[in-house]
């Protein structure tokens, strides 16, 4: 790996996450390029991180691993632009582009390129993302352990079955953050009135939050039985959670996760 080019193509906040924790884990910062069409921000990620400031094309003649880390919308332009610089070579692909399948990215680079299709999570900017994997036949085993350390760099990485699943993840874990931060804001306003200070409230729920993820990251017993493990019969978490359920808390997440899926679906057919 230490030996591979990697080359990123874009370096907003994603493709910084994941260059700052390609580096920290041993990557040596020559062998990390990255383009963007902000001069500014791309040479101070250069000047933070030691890496080489480049060109679309000179990546495309360098690379080993190129990751695609630009807008969904300007994707097609950018990469038959790339596709055009990169001739003869078979780089390893990879797309973190929201909506963009297989099907296009073949369309533009041909049917021998070897493409991942990833969807991380925002928390890749702290170390802690999340992000599904899907990998074309073309892709080999070496490929696949290259892609595998990459995201791994940034958070958990999991290969998914099919290219269909991809959209299941975004729907999970891809929007998931924000289905946290509102159930946080909710808590927080809730606490505020019942007579806590905002800044009381916000400490509290941010650690009540990290530390059930930790503990049951920790545990190896199901969520349902942690839940169940706060839950006193007569007590006040009982009551709270007869006041979720009542409330009809499970159908509203199914139904928020169902319409993420679907929009996931749709962004696809839109590019």
């Amino acid at each position: 790996m230490q030996e591979t080019k990697i080359g990123f193509i874009g370096a907003g906040n994603m493709a910084a996450s994941i260059i700052g924790g390609l580096i920290s884990q041993g990557q040596p910062p020559a062998n990390v390029f990255a383009s963007d069409l902000d001069a500014a921000k791309l040479a101070a990620l250069a000047t933070s991180t030691g890496l080489q400031a480049a060109s679309n094309t000179e990546i495309a003649q360098q690379a080993d691993v190129i990751v695609l880390a630009v807008k969904p919308q300007v994707m097609a332009a950018v990469c038959q632009e790339l596709a055009a610089s990169l001739g003869e070579r078979r780089p390893l692909l990879i797309s973190i582009a929201a909506g963009i399948n297989l099907s296009a990215l073949t369309g533009w680079f041909g049917s021998d390129a070897s493409l991942v299709r990833c969807m991380p999570n925002t928390p890749a900017l702290v170390g802690s993302g999340a992000s599904g994997l899907f990998a074309n036949p073309q892709v080999d085993s070496g490929q696949r352990e290259i892609a595998n350390a990459l995201m791994g760099a940034v958070g958990l990485a999991l290969w998914v079955d099919t290219e269909a699943q991809i959209d299941s993840v975004t729907a999970l874990s891809g929007s998931g953050p924000a289905y946290f931060f509102l159930m946080l804001e909710a808590m927080q306003d809730s606490a505020v009135k019942l007579g806590l200070s905002p800044e009381v409230a916000k400490a509290l729920s941010y650690q009540t939050a990290l530390g059930a993820a930790q503990l049951a990251l920790a545990s190896s017993e199901t969520t349902e039985q942690l839940r169940r493990n706060v839950t006193s019969p007569n007590g006040t978490t009982e009551r709270a959670i007869n006041a979720f359920e009542d409330g009809d808390l499970r159908g509203l997440v199914d139904s928020a996760l169902k319409a993420a899926h679907a929009r996931s679906i749709e962004l696809a057919e839109e590019n």
